[in-house]
């Protein structure tokens, strides 16, 4: 189990060895790494300097005036290059993508995270790469449900949606053994990031299917260092399955 992979292909490569499957629970790209402002696409677009600017405007949660920054950047790159905000960004991913697809084992199965571009990935999943969101498959005799994207937030990723559709997809799903998402429940334990000093937004309904249908386990990512990587909700363990892009470690489920 991997997600949050940010970029990291070369330990990607290496996660599903000795695993009869790898599970990936979204966030390929690496768009801005706010360990490394040198990292991923914005720096490579806009340099370091003003990677550090916008980080330091979201952290504070200056996020209106960040959005200002971002649109005069963009519109300056436009402007000496003739080419669109949208055609940088999708050659950007592409190249992401390129490497990462590459690095997945046969047999994994992906979902989305919110910074990623769902239709891009028919592009890049080969055979062996199963993409489930709003679906069920069986691995080695279980149910597994996978849900992915985020929910809409100031920071405005790509794979965001309504709390409605969301909540659709979670009940799509109806009872199964592994209940795979890329956000966590909307537990305030599990959606505290104890560096970024903020709550992300975990899924409500995703909470209320764990009550109600009671999976063995409710897995996810998202929050990069949260204040608990897992709890118990009833009968159900809830597991933050860790922040790969630093870790290079995939979380192990046996059975």
């Amino acid at each position: 189990m991997v997600s949050d992979v940010h970029g990291n292909s070369a330990d990607l490569g290496k996660a599903g060895a000795g695993a009869d499957a790898l599970v990936c629970l979204g966030d390929l790209v690496l768009f801005l790494d706010y360990a490394d402002h040198s990292r991923g696409i914005f720096p490579d677009l806009f340099g370091v300097e003003n990677a550090h600017h916008i980080v330091a405007l979201r952290t504070a949660r200056h996020f209106d005036e960040a959005r200002d920054f971002g649109r005069a950047l963009w519109a300056d790159l436009e402007e000496r290059t003739g080419g669109s905000r949208e055609q940088a960004i999708e050659t950007a991913v592409r190249g992401q993508y390129a490497e990462l697809f590459a690095a997945f084992p046969t047999p994994t199965y992906a979902t989305y995270g919110n910074v990623d571009i769902p239709a891009l990935w028919p592009d890049y999943a080969g055979p062996g790469t199963t993409v489930l969101d709003g679906e069920r498959v069986e691995i080695g005799g279980r149910v597994f449900g996978f849900v992915g994207g985020g929910l809409r937030t100031p920071m405005r990723t790509p794979y965001e949606i309504d709390d409605d559709a969301y909540a659709a997809k979670i009940a799509a799903l109806g009872e199964v053994d592994v209940l795979c998402t890329h956000i966590p429940p909307d537990v305030p334990e599990l959606c505290y990031d104890t560096v970024a000093r903020r709550f992300e937004r975990g899924s409500s309904a995703l909470l209320e299917a764990i009550r109600a249908t009671r999976p063995a386990y409710a897995l996810f990512g998202h929050v990069h260092q949260p204040l608990a990587r897992r709890m118990r909700v009833g009968a159900t363990e809830c597991v933050n399955v860790g922040h790969f892009a630093s870790s290079g470690t995939p979380w192990v489920l046996e059975w």
